[in-house]
């Protein structure tokens, strides 16, 4: 059997909900000790020591969500749904590339995500300032 490229790349971040951004961060970041990566209006990136995942504190969505990185979300999806899985909801376009959530066989919910636009380039305080370009 010849060994095929693995599709999840890693697990990108954990997002939940809060109901204020600022309350959220008097917790996570000041009370839990999660520096911030990046902010943006309705969400802000924190950092989880030893690894590249981060914690993503959110008013938009109310139900937690682990986001799987994917080299390319089109790509991804074709591959879920021809082992038997199927798309729940997407692909949408996000600020960083796209995004989808899908099924696999067994009912499991996928919310996968790639970065075709690039990671975001950030002052001091972590204000979104620019993009990488891919």
């Amino acid at each position: 059997m010849i060994a095929k490229k693995p599709l999840f790349k890693k697990v990108d971040c954990y997002r939940i909900y809060v109901d204020d951004l600022e309350k959220g961060l008097a917790i996570y970041r000041d009370k839990l000790g999660h520096p911030i990566i990046w902010r943006s209006e309705d969400a802000i990136g924190l950092r989880i020591p030893d690894q590249d995942a981060e914690i993503v504190i959110q008013t938009k969505n109310k139900k937690a969500e682990v986001n799987l990185l994917v080299e390319s979300v089109p790509e991804a999806i074709n591959e879920i749904i021809e082992v038997g899985g199927s798309l729940l909801f997407g692909p949408i376009d996000i600020p960083i590339g796209k995004y989808a959530i899908l099924k696999d066989p067994w009912n499991n919910e996928l919310a996968i995500l790639d970065r075709s636009k690039g990671l975001f380039i950030t002052d001091k305080d972590g204000n979104i300032i620019g993009q990488e370009k891919k």
